[in-house]
């Protein structure tokens, strides 16, 4: 099977960016499914009677906090994989055709020869079977993520933010955000994972914000993972005795390091790891009353004392602005901004910098 991919570019105040329905070189697809991975299974007490009770639930199993998992495989792939993590309110929709139509990273890196990994992670849109319950809160907030993800102050845009700014667009962009249906559990989003690459083998793990968490857990689980590309993680792990005090923020949503053991953080030290960061994030100290911006002024300064951490025991750590290097107005879905092609081309520079790309 082929798939066809969008990919002619034009101008935008100076920056280089997809258009919508301009078509590229097919890419030959020679593998694609799906399947689950990890989990665990629930067994209510006593003996099952269901062929002359229905309605007693004793003996009845539950499979559920497992990940759903859609791959898709190129003609003459490079040998380590690409295994998408997504981050707080999405699924592996964050990785697809962006909101106003143009390849997202999914599309993009299949054409650059990688096979993909989409994520959904436990109890989260395609594996939502949860083994806890949950209320699913209807609250409206749209407009709360709008300006944490640094699009803009609702219901303005940043001047610079490289995103679409029709309606439709946003529209489609809202429509991706999709509840939990069970508490948000590192460990048991650590273990499908682990059970993710222990099925798909050797790759490069890129995780998105709340997924930067769980990614850490998984990189120190499972010798698979040959190497980590962390966009806007949400949290960084430090030695026990050695997480950083939180800093003070005008963001509702704290910037907290992870304790774990010395033996675990150790095995960081032993892939390379590079961290993206977008642009329209204040650099210092001082809290900044626009709290959407200052909640990734304390990200930024925890990773860098993370990389200090990382590199005082040698680890192999780059932590990279985008604007620093000129790649400018990217929001916290740089996946899917309008210079997403430029973002995938510097992560494959990286990715070709540290052997990874073979």
């Amino acid at each position: 099977m082929k798939l066809l991919k969008a990919a002619a570019f034009f101008t935008i105040a100076g920056m280089l960016v997809g258009s919508v329905s301009a078509m590229d070189k097919p890419v030959t697809i020679v593998d694609q499914g799906s399947f689950m991975a990890g989990g665990t299974v629930v067994t209510t007490p006593g003996m099952y009677q269901g062929t002359i009770k229905p309605n007693n639930p004793a003996g009845e199993t539950l499979h559920g906090d497992h990940a759903y998992v859609f791959y898709q495989k190129p003609k003459n792939a490079y040998r380590n994989n690409l295994v998408f993590l997504h981050g707080y309110g999405q699924s592996a929709k964050t990785w697809e055709t962006t909101p106003d139509g143009r390849d997202g990273f999914q599309n993009i890196f299949l054409e650059k020869g990688y096979n993909t990994y989409l994520i959904d992670e436990p109890r989260r849109g395609r594996a939502g079977r949860s083994t806890v319950a949950a209320t699913i809160s209807a609250r409206p907030d749209d407009q709360l993520w709008f300006n944490n993800f640094r699009i803009g102050l609702w219901p303005n845009y940043y001047h610079n933010a490289a995103v679409p700014k029709d309606a439709a667009s946003l529209n489609q962009f809202f429509r991706a955000m999709t509840p939990d249906t069970g508490a948000f559990n590192q460990a048991v989003i650590i273990d499908a994972m682990t059970a993710v690459f222990d099925k798909a083998g050797d790759g490069i793990l890129v995780t998105h914000s709340a997924g930067g968490g769980p990614g850490w857990g998984t990189a120190m689980s499972s010798s698979h993972v040959k190497g980590v590309i962390g966009l806007e993680p949400g949290t960084f792990p430090f030695p026990e005795g050695q997480v950083p005090p939180v800093e003070k923020t005008t963001s509702p949503f704290p910037a907290k390091g992870i304790a774990v053991p010395m033996a675990d953080f150790l095995k960081l030290t032993k892939i390379p790891i590079v961290v993206y960061f977008g642009d329209n994030i204040p650099k210092g100290d001082a809290p900044v009353a626009d709290w959407g911006r200052d909640n990734w002024r304390v990200r930024w300064n925890l990773a860098k004392k993370w990389e200090q951490v990382m590199k005082q025991y040698g680890g192999d750590v780059e932590i990279i602005s985008l604007p620093d290097i000129g790649i400018k107005g990217n929001t916290h879905f740089m996946m899917a901004d309008l210079n997403n092609r430029q973002v995938a081309d510097e992560m494959e520079r990286w990715m070709k910098e540290k052997g990874l790309v073979k």
